[in-house]
């Protein structure tokens, strides 16, 4: 193992260390600075979790986990960073934890205002050409990013300095990132003109209006494109086009009132836009692979086992 190796090692093993003191329990961790958060959980996702991901950083200090966005499937642990440019719904599963070695995770959310600021100091002479968009990006792990993070962590026990300091250290992560090799990729967010920034306007129109019917054209129109582009570069960067998006975060919502309302099936479907209950329950059994009064009895179940 070479000197970096060892340092990156001895890094992430102390991020982990201070993660676990920040999630004592499994579960997600609003930190005690706007932006970042920590990720536990003691044993292998039973299935695979659905969220809605918004633009972000997340590093891995302690086990393993993929995360599939369309047909597209990334695996990532320690090693490895992975970015999420726009947000997406995604379906993860954590697939290395224990008791004992529990998976870890920060994640720190990225804002595409921030890294505008930024795009003039890191690329004073034009951003270089990238030849695909996409929303989801893979990186070796930087020693100084971790050592960043480190220390933004650090600052949760002085909330006085943490206030001067965190947005400092959010930008040295941020223009580490953007001076890594998937840099050109993450500034395109932060660039009003490219498919990426455009993509993601759309994506909020969406977010805020799935149960509705939005036709093509007028997201197109949204982000001044014509309707043949806007769907080509909405599919390149997401996996997926317009309305199968539309779709899965409708299903993806049912789901959660489901879950976490106790909403039946019927009132679930025409909540999020369905007019069809049995095709709801189609295109739900298609997705999630059962019925969905199958598929939420199952998830009950497995909330119950880890009580």
């Amino acid at each position: 193992m070479s000197t970096t190796e060892e340092k990156i090692t001895q890094d992430v093993s102390k991020l982990a260390r201070l993660i676990n003191t920040y999630a004592p329990y499994d579960g997600k961790f609003e930190l005690g600075i706007p932006g970042i958060s920590a990720y536990r959980l003691s044993r292998p996702s039973t299935g695979l979790i659905c969220s809605f991901q918004k633009p972000g950083i997340c590093i891995i200090a302690q086990g393993s986990k993929s995360v599939t966005l369309g047909q597209t499937v990334y695996e990532y642990d320690e090693s490895r960073l992975l970015v999420y440019s726009v947000e997406v719904p995604v379906a993860s599963q954590v697939t290395r934890a224990s008791q004992d070695k529990p998976y870890l995770s920060f994640t720190m959310d990225l804002e595409p205002e921030r890294v505008s600021a930024l795009l003039l100091k890191v690329y004073p002479n034009g951003l270089p050409k990238v030849p695909s968009m996409a929303a989801v990006h893979l990186e070796q792990n930087n020693p100084h990013i971790i050592q960043a993070v480190i220390r933004l962590c650090d600052l949760l026990e002085q909330p006085g300095d943490a206030t001067h300091l965190a947005p400092l250290i959010f930008d040295e992560i941020l223009i580490r990132l953007l001076r890594s090799s998937i840099g050109a990729y993450v500034a395109q967010m932060g660039v009003a003109e490219s498919s990426v920034y455009k993509v993601g306007k759309a994506i909020s129109k969406l977010r805020d209006n799935f149960a509705e019917s939005i036709k093509v054209e007028e997201l197109a129109e949204l982000v001044h494109m014509s309707p043949s582009s806007f769907h080509q570069h909405f599919k390149s960067v997401t996996s997926m086009s317009p309305l199968q998006f539309q779709k899965v975060l409708r299903l993806q919502e049912a789901r959660r009132l489901m879950l976490s309302m106790m909403m039946d099936v019927n009132t679930a479907s025409l909540k999020v836009g369905y007019l069809s209950v049995s095709q709801f329950s189609r295109e739900y059994s298609r997705f999630f692979g059962c019925s969905p009064s199958k598929d939420i009895t199952n998830l009950q179940l497995s909330r119950e086992s880890l009580n």
